[in-house]
């Protein structure tokens, strides 16, 4: 909540004149019972049928109050909203960029639809959390507090007997809340299971239709929404208790109102004006206390979710920029120094790896699946550090770079890549300001020319992920995207296997004529792909099981070889 809370303080000025106009509107409603017991007992014996005065002057007032009462509460009302608007705007944007700036390995802690839930439902949570507070947090403890103030005044033997359940009240409340926020805690988790079911879903639909794979969705899907279904039934049903218990003592304390109230007024002890009064002020105090119980069942949803946006805040920096060294003399441009990386703490993804590479050249990287390709790609643009080894680029350590400085020198395509529903000139520009003549340039290196002027041009609509295009079309916009920044190193991850063999050569002949000075890092399943390389790394198992050039792993690396027997129409290409 103290995340929350820092959030507010920059309203403080404008919280406070809300609340005050709050405050009016809400003792105009508290004096609106007096007044009325005030003309039935006072004014209403002392007029006749010809003087009515003392009527219509009373009733005046009375009406005005009513009158102060809506106006401020509908005002404050309004500025309630646009503060709960504006604060959690706020959150939202800083939770963004927050979330964007989060290392791989938190990001992989937290998992990604535990994140878009956090700045979905949650961040909703905490707004509804603000309004209340705001627009009935004050509003209902002033009606319960004065109401009781003014009842204790005007007939304290009736109060004694509803005040003595507020203790019993409060620790309904008190005993509910420490539970609430704990269930409620363990529901937004399972949302987050949901929701990672339906992106996985969502994304595979068609994998899952060719595959006749339904039913068997609608059960994984069942299954979580059974599990989500009882933790909020949990929750709601430890929360539900609150209300139907505080009815119980408020009915019970109205009964005894009612009974003990006409005794009083039997014996002479009270005027009717009075009890009149003092039941609407029971009925205020009655209303008023239920909202509470609402407040409280908002609130404690809200905590929930403050605490888990408040965690992503207290995530502190996981891949921070070491002090600079000195460069080495004649460093290669790229070297890996006996570099060793798990995910899990346990089983090494890759394991004492170690090459140079010079400015300018092609590294190729083979092997199956798992193997380490993509681990190595990911620490080289640092989104994981190693933990044993260095990986150094043009003599620096890779964790002594600047990360902005560092992004910038690499243009990449991965795996599993993504375009986004806009045209196909903001997908390759990708918020750059780039020229029309590097767009051209990039599109054709890329062998996608032909085909955008197919689709219309470069403002040709994309659908969401690029449904509109085929595979060889979106990797080809993707190596558009990667080259059209001309990088000084451009990583391609597997980025070719869409392409068919005659587009896959002309993609290549054209990176080394018309981007030959990038240093070039090729992940491939093809041989055909990476045999023109200056170095090849081979990968098993995290491992390095051969290095070098083709002609030397074909004499040497017995893995390689097999690799190029099992594709021998690409070799004999």
């Amino acid at each position: 909540m103290k995340t929350v809370f820092s959030y507010c303080k920059p309203y403080a000025f404008y919280t406070f004149i809300t609340l005050v106009i709050k405050t009016v509107g809400t003792v105009m409603d508290l004096f609106i019972p007096y007044l009325l017991g005030y003309i039935l007992d006072e004014v209403v014996p002392h007029c006749t049928k010809d003087n009515l005065r003392g009527v219509f002057l009373w009733g005046s007032l009375m009406i005005l109050c009513a009158v102060i009462a809506l106006v401020g509460n509908v005002v404050a009302n309004r500025r309630t909203s646009r503060f709960a608007r504006d604060v959690i705007k706020n959150i939202r944007s800083d939770l963004f960029r927050k979330i964007l700036s989060l290392s791989a390995s938190q990001t992989d802690k937290l998992t990604v639809p535990s994140l878009v839930s956090r700045m979905s439902s949650d961040a909703y949570a905490v707004h509804s959390m603000l309004n209340v507070v705001l627009r009935a947090g004050l509003r209902a403890p002033i009606l319960l507090i004065g109401g009781i103030v003014v009842t204790l005044s005007i007939e304290p033997v009736l109060s004694l007997s509803f005040v003595v359940l507020l203790p019993l009240l409060a620790w309904v409340v008190t005993f509910v809340s420490r539970k609430g926020v704990r269930l409620f805690k363990d529901k937004q988790n399972r949302v987050d299971a949901m929701v990672e079911k339906l992106r996985d879903t969502f994304t595979g639909i068609r994998v899952i239709k060719a595959l006749s794979k339904i039913p068997y969705e609608r059960e994984a899907f069942g299954t979580i929404n059974q599990t989500l279904s009882h933790s909020e039934e949990t929750a709601n049903i430890t929360m539900s208790v609150t209300r139907p218990v505080i009815n119980v003592f408020l009915n019970l304390g109205m009964t005894a109102v009612v009974a003990l109230g006409a005794w009083r007024v039997h014996r002479g002890f009270t005027t009717p004006g009075q009890i009149i009064s003092f039941m609407s002020y029971f009925s205020i105090i009655l209303n008023a206390t239920l909202i509470l119980t609402r407040i409280f069942t908002i609130c404690t949803k809200g905590a929930a979710s403050a605490e888990r946006i408040s965690e992503v805040f207290a995530l502190g920096e996981d891949l921070p920029v070491l002090t600079e060294e000195a460069p080495a003399e004649k460093a290669p441009y790229l070297e890996f120094r006996d570099v060793t990386f798990s995910y899990n703490k346990n089983v090494p993804a890759l394991e004492h790896l170690s090459f140079t590479l010079e400015k300018g050249q092609t590294l190729g990287i083979i092997g199956g699946t798992g193997a380490g390709k993509t681990t190595l790609i990911q620490l080289l643009l640092r989104f994981y550090d190693p933990d044993e080894g260095t990986i150094l680029l043009e003599g620096r350590d890779l964790r002594t770079i600047p990360r902005a400085e560092l992004k910038a020198k690499f243009g990449v395509v991965f795996q599993n890549d993504f375009l986004m529903a806009d045209t196909l000139k903001e997908n390759i520009l990708f918020g750059r300001a780039l020229s029309d003549e590097a767009l051209e340039r990039a599109t054709v290196s890329a062998q996608a020319d032909s085909f955008i002027l197919e689709k219309s041009g470069l403002e040709y609509d994309l659908a969401t992920a690029g449904a509109n295009l085929s595979g060889g079309q979106r990797q080809r916009i993707l190596i558009s995207r990667a080259l059209a920044g001309n990088p000084e190193i451009l990583i391609l991850d597997d980025a070719s296997s869409a392409l068919d063999y005659k587009t896959d050569a002309a993609l290549r002949r054209a990176i080394r004529e018309e981007h030959g000075d990038a240093t070039c890092i090729l992940v491939a399943q093809r041989i055909s792909s990476i045999r023109h390389a200056d170095l090849i790394l081979v990968l098993e198992h995290g491992e390095v099981v051969g290095k070098g050039t083709d002609t030397e792993l074909m004499e040497n690396c017995p893995v390689y070889g097999e690799i190029a027997h099992s594709q021998m129409g690409e070799v004999m290409a």
